[in-house]
């Protein structure tokens, strides 16, 4: 979580209680009630807790996924290594094979 997610709650919540405050002023002279306030910066700031929450767990899953690719791709790279091993391997037997049977028809 970075300071510019927790700066913007906090203005998020900041700016809830003033546009509610200020509504419910202009509309009603002198009648601001503090339950409407209350639970409007209630309402946002469990808005921005759970925006954090799914910025954090999407962070998580974007981590879990570069880790898997990165294993993913040490795999790969160990199966090609093996595979080009057998490959030579079996080119060697080849062209020995192919090697000796050129000597026995020349004979």
């Amino acid at each position: 979580m970075e300071a510019r997610d927790i700066i913007f709650s906090i203005v998020m919540v900041v700016s809830t209680f003033v546009l509610t405050y200020e509504w419910l002023s202009r509309f009603h002279a002198n009648y601001s009630n503090a339950l409407i306030i209350l639970s409007a910066v209630v309402l946002v700031g469990s808005l921005a807790a759970m925006i954090l929450s799914v910025d954090m767990r999407l962070r998580k899953i974007d981590q879990k996924l570069e880790d898997k690719e990165r294993s993913t791709r040490i795999s790969i790279q160990s199966v090609e290594d093996n595979m080009e091993k057998r490959m030579d391997d079996v080119m060697n037997r080849m062209d020995e094979a192919a090697e000796t049977f050129n000597r026995r028809t020349y004979r």
